[in-house]
């Protein structure tokens, strides 16, 4: 497995500069936001699909730093029922496909997208309990109208442009947020279909992280790991449980919020996860995603990436020779 960064958090930064740094500090990929809400700070497919020289030296400027590009990322909600929305985060994603297919790039991160609870509603409803009936039914339309024809389209279109890995990160909020949701779309949708597992958002569900990567392994739909941790805060899961829609600002009063790997939970939690990756076959990168409110970006990032040196296993597997 290689140690990766989401370079989101240099928004501000340019490509070359960004790179410079963390391949001095030891990244190896880079997982790169070309539309939806990561941005196209570093990564425009309005002009690198229609440039060939712009993008022989987007291209160049990773590769001279010795890094190589572990996905592009278009988030969004492209399901959103309101259409002045959702064809932005359509366009996107379409470009990122292009894109991914114009520079070799053999995966594509987003998410699943949550229509409304039906026809008529204006605003996304994300289901979470099945009673009373109104949400089982709500259910029905969001996944048999609406999710799984457009993603059996989109993963047409991605399967005809050599795009063979559409890795859509479980997130609460949208359809698919655990690991039955993305199986369920995939058996549903086809093998295109796979997971951008972000355990931070699937602590504080209750998930057991490895137990979900040997699922996803088990299913061939690990298509690529980001590295973020979350902290539950006891006394607050302790009253009012894990569902909050308090700020994330709000650390003293939520029941959980986002940490730098190794601030929520120790090494050991997460050389098993490095060890079940193994386990799996998985290779492919560690992203490191930012988002932790009590640390300042390059603090977090630098002891994200010291962490994950110690963490990840980089070489292959030699010979058993003792067995």
């Amino acid at each position: 497995m290689k140690l990766g960064v989401f370079t989101v958090l240099f928004s501000g930064i340019p490509l070359d500069e960004t790179c410079e740094f963390l391949a001095k500090n030891g990244v190896q990929m880079v997982e790169i936001g070309c539309g939806g809400y990561p941005g196209k700070a570093h990564c425009d497919p309005n002009v690198l699909l229609h440039d060939d020289a712009k993008c022989r030296e987007f291209l160049d400027t990773v590769h001279k730093h010795g890094l190589e590009i572990s996905a592009l990322s278009a988030h969004g909600n492209m399901l959103h029922p309101n259409p002045e929305i959702s064809s932005v985060y359509e366009r996107d994603l379409t470009n990122a496909i292009l894109l991914a297919e114009k520079l070799g790039v053999s995966v594509v991160n987003t998410f699943s997208g949550c229509p409304g609870g039906g026809p008529e509603d204006k605003t996304p409803n994300w289901v979470t309990c099945a009673w009373p009936t109104d949400y089982s039914k709500s259910l029905e339309y969001q996944w048999n109208d609406v999710l799984i024809p457009y993603w059996t389209e989109k993963a047409a279109f991605a399967r005809a442009h050599g795009v063979r890995k559409i890795a859509l990160e479980p997130h609460p909020g949208f359809c698919v947020y655990n690991v039955y949701s993305l199986l369920r779309l995939r058996n549903a949708v086809g093998p295109e279909i796979g997971a951008n597992l972000d355990p931070s958002h699937l602590i504080w569900q209750g998930a057991d992280i490895c137990a979900c990567i040997r699922e996803l392994g088990k299913a061939g739909a690990l298509f690529h790991f980001h590295a973020k941790d979350t902290y539950i805060d006891p006394v607050n899961k302790g009253i009012n449980g894990v569902l909050d829609t308090s700020s994330y600002s709000n650390e003293l009063g939520r029941s959980w919020y986002f940490r730098s790997v190794g601030y929520g939970h120790d090494e050991v939690f997460w050389k098993n996860i490095a060890s079940e990756l193994r386990l799996v076959g998985y290779e492919h990168a560690v992203s490191i995603e930012h988002e932790d409110s009590l640390m300042s970006t390059r603090e977090g990032l630098l002891k994200s990436i010291e962490f994950l040196k110690r963490v990840l296993i980089f070489e292959q597997r030699g010979e058993m020779f003792w067995a």
